[in-house]
């Protein structure tokens, strides 16, 4: 029998999610109707991904409110991460030279912002490795307990994951715009917020890169896959996969990339619809 694409009405062989403003609520939980939504397809052999921008050690708080450990792609694509045995399966990183000569650009078309680097070790916790570094003029976007403060040239003397550049009181979309201008393809540029913040990563490195590698570890072709997300660093998933769902809150360019839009993620947006598949509790 010919296999059919992920549509509206197809089973998808994959499901995939963004986490922050689409599965989990505006309080950081992952709703009863949703997490029953996601135990259901799951119990139906069916892998279920995060694909976020978090860094691995951010996935705990994310498992606890599923109620079991999936496979992540995290750091926006760079990171494959084994939630189940806290592994770090892959990862995709910056190395010194091309972090120094963004650190360098950023600094000159957008004056004021300060740097951090985002790394990676053999697990979520590795405490071998400050995985978090910034520099003395780096202002967060939202807390950050794990911070390392360091010199400025501490920040991109170590590979990493992710470069971000923050500026406070910009427009994300704004800087993105700037700074692709000066870098052209030697780095991937995307943000989560428009609160002054853009995240760096490798050449090609995007969640879509990360699921497409994740799904061929897993035999499962994109066009298979659904997937969720709300904001700009999901767009390339969302066009990759083959039904790609968009948060009715989303970024105007996140609606525009999805294929179909479900509700907010405070009206279990997701579970809307996988209970076309998977029905949950209301």
């Amino acid at each position: 029998m010919e296999r059919v694409s992920a549509t509206r009405q197809t089973r998808p062989e994959l499901v995939a999610s963004d986490v922050d403003g689409t599965l989990i609520d505006p309080y950081e939980r992952v709703s009863a109707r949703t997490r029953a939504a996601v135990a259901a397809l799951v119990a139906d052999g069916v892998p279920f991904v995060l694909a976020t921008g978090r860094p691995p050690r951010w996935i705990a708080p994310v498992v606890a409110g599923l109620g079991f450990a999936p496979l992540c792609v995290c750091g926006n694509g760079a990171v494959l991460y084994d939630a189940g045995t806290d592994k770090v399966l892959g990862a995709s990183v910056l190395d010194v030279e091309t972090l120094a000569w963004v650190a360098d650009i950023a600094e000159k078309v957008l004056p004021g912002c300060g740097l951090a680097a985002e790394r990676i070790g053999a697990s979520a916790h590795d405490a071998a490795t400050p995985q978090f570094v910034s520099s003395p003029q780096y202002e967060h976007a939202w807390l950050n307990p794990d911070d390392t403060a360091v010199a400025r040239d501490e920040v991109i003397d170590t590979p990493a994951i992710k470069m971000l550049i923050r500026l406070p009181g910009a427009r994300s979309g704004d800087m993105e715009v700037t700074l692709a201008a000066h870098i052209g393809d030697r780095a991937d540029i995307t943000y989560s917020t428009e609160h002054g913040l853009i995240e760096i990563s490798a050449p090609g490195v995007t969640k879509a890169s990360g699921l497409r590698t994740l799904g061929e570890r897993l035999g499962v072709d994109p066009a298979y896959m659904v997937a969720f997300g709300d904001m700009p660093n999901d767009i390339p998933m969302l066009r990759m996969v083959g039904l790609g769902v968009a948060m009715g809150h989303a970024h105007p360019d996140a609606l525009a990339a999805a294929d179909e839009i479900t509700g907010t993620n405070s009206e279990d947006g997701v579970a809307q619809v996988l209970e076309r598949w998977w029905p949950g509790e209301e």
